[in-house]
């Protein structure tokens, strides 16, 4: 019997069953179990990296919401410590939160027409809430810029920023709880609609049309033309926040506050690849979530209407074999393809190894692009960096911020552009084809 097996008989004086680890959470660990029969779900902070007073607010913004009329998952217990680290037991809900599935499979096909109405009305009872002590309460644009300067400086967020300053809209004056995270991939949908918002714990307090951008940002569409999670329209949305008792913003509003929240995941992914760039956390899942912020500096620029879809063919598509070596066959780049089909070919014990070996596999092909292109892009960039007088994205970055090259902006957006395609083109071709919506 495992630790945490072992203190959930003693917790729930029940036997458990089932328990698996889920591939869901990048935060924080999630397992599926059984007490005496009983469907459950526990969330548990990584050992080492305890933060009981947060699991503490999400366990009452549990009880807040299901007072508010939202669906959330029944609260079985919480605590600050359960095999080492703070915990919270809830419910084990009917459906499905994996976008794919909920974006292709046929038995969702019925449902999701009527999804992004039934997203607004959810939010409009969400906004309802009674807050909990303690939650965040910040300008959300100044907490932002002041989290990505503890990273290297890009030129591409630079230009957001300034557009976001810029266009920032009035003050609304409405000031209510925010999910934070309200998307496809944290709502547990069946064939019946929405039966739980889940991971709350990125609530903090602030505009309520952040958390109705946040839905439209083009992260949580997966590859779908429809801009409310890959499921409906902006208009469905709002008519349904509307109908429900909300008040929605205007389209510039909620324009502000998609191209806030492609910033914000931006952000979150550089955030999280630091996890693993300093060893604290070497998941797989991390390192290949800093590969992923390039896909957000396209999104950011597509945003902005500062670049549009375009089809650019996969390098591993056209290579040429390397010039022979004294090594035998096959070569590095036979070798490299050839782990990355055992590692999804591969029969995955669970869910959550099944998904790391899709992202080891991914990872692999980065690499082998990286390996075709580098030099290239290398030599390339440092051009477009001279014909602008800077020595470093660094430098680009600082003249954005100071408005120095606000002469040659065009340039600098064509130089903008260009790196950035370059970088998805090794991380991820086919993200560039992918439609606005």
């Amino acid at each position: 019997m495992s630790a945490v097996e072992a203190a959930l008989a003693a917790r729930l004086d029940a036997e458990i069953t089932g328990l698996r680890r889920l591939s869901g959470g990048a935060s924080r660990e999630t397992w599926s179990f059984d007490a005496d029969g009983r469907a459950l779900i526990l969330r548990r902070d990584p050992p080492g990296f305890p933060d009981p007073a947060a699991m503490g607010r999400e366990a009452g913004l549990l009880a807040s919401a299901a007072a508010a009329g939202v669906p959330v998952p029944a609260l079985a217990g919480h605590g600050d410590d359960l095999a080492g680290a703070p915990y919270l037991i809830m419910e084990r809900l009917p459906g499905e939160t994996i976008p794919r599935r909920l974006l292709r499979d046929e038995r969702f096909a019925a449902v999701r027409p009527g999804l992004a109405r039934e997203f607004g009305a959810i939010l409009a009872r969400l906004h309802t809430m009674a807050p909990v002590p303690d939650l965040p309460d910040a300008d959300p644009l100044d907490a932002l810029t002041e989290y990505y300067a503890n990273f290297e400086a890009r030129p591409s967020v630079e230009l957001a920023l300034r557009w976001l300053d810029d266009h920032r809209p009035p003050a609304s004056g409405r000031r209510t709880v925010v999910h934070g995270d309200f998307r496809n991939g944290n709502l547990m949908i069946d064939e019946t609609g929405v039966r739980g918002v889940l991971d709350w714990e990125l609530t903090h307090l602030g505009d309520p049309a952040e958390d109705l951008g946040w839905l439209c940002t083009k992260a949580w569409r997966f590859g779908s033309p429809h801009p409310v999670g890959g499921f409906g329209s902006r208009e469905d949305l709002l008519a349904g926040y509307a109908d429900a008792g909300g008040t929605p913003p205007t389209p510039e509003e909620l324009h502000w506050w998609e191209v806030y929240g492609t910033l914000r995941w931006l952000i979150l992914c550089r955030h999280q690849a630091e996890r693993y760039l300093t060893g604290t956390d070497l998941s797989i899942e991390y390192a290949v979530l800093g590969r992923r912020v390039c896909e957000q500096e396209h999104d950011l620029l597509l945003a902005l209407g500062l670049t549009e879809p375009m089809t650019v063919r996969d390098p591993l598509e056209e290579s040429e074999p390397a010039d022979a070596s004294p090594h035998d066959p096959p070569d590095a780049a036979t070798l490299i393809d050839a782990v990355g089909a055992f590692l999804v070919q591969a029969d995955q014990p669970d869910d959550r190894l099944r998904f790391h070996a899709r992202v080891a596999a991914s990872a692999l092909r980065i690499a082998r692009r990286e390996m075709l292109l580098g030099a290239a892009h290398k030599a390339a960039h440092e051009r477009r960096l001279r014909e602008l007088d800077c020595a470093s994205d660094a430098d680009l970055s600082k003249a954005i911020r100071e408005g120095a090259l606000d002469d040659r902006m065009d340039e600098v957006t064509a130089a903008v552009r260009a790196s950035v395609v370059d970088k998805v083109t090794v991380a991820n071709p086919r993200h560039l084809a992918l439609p606005t919506g």
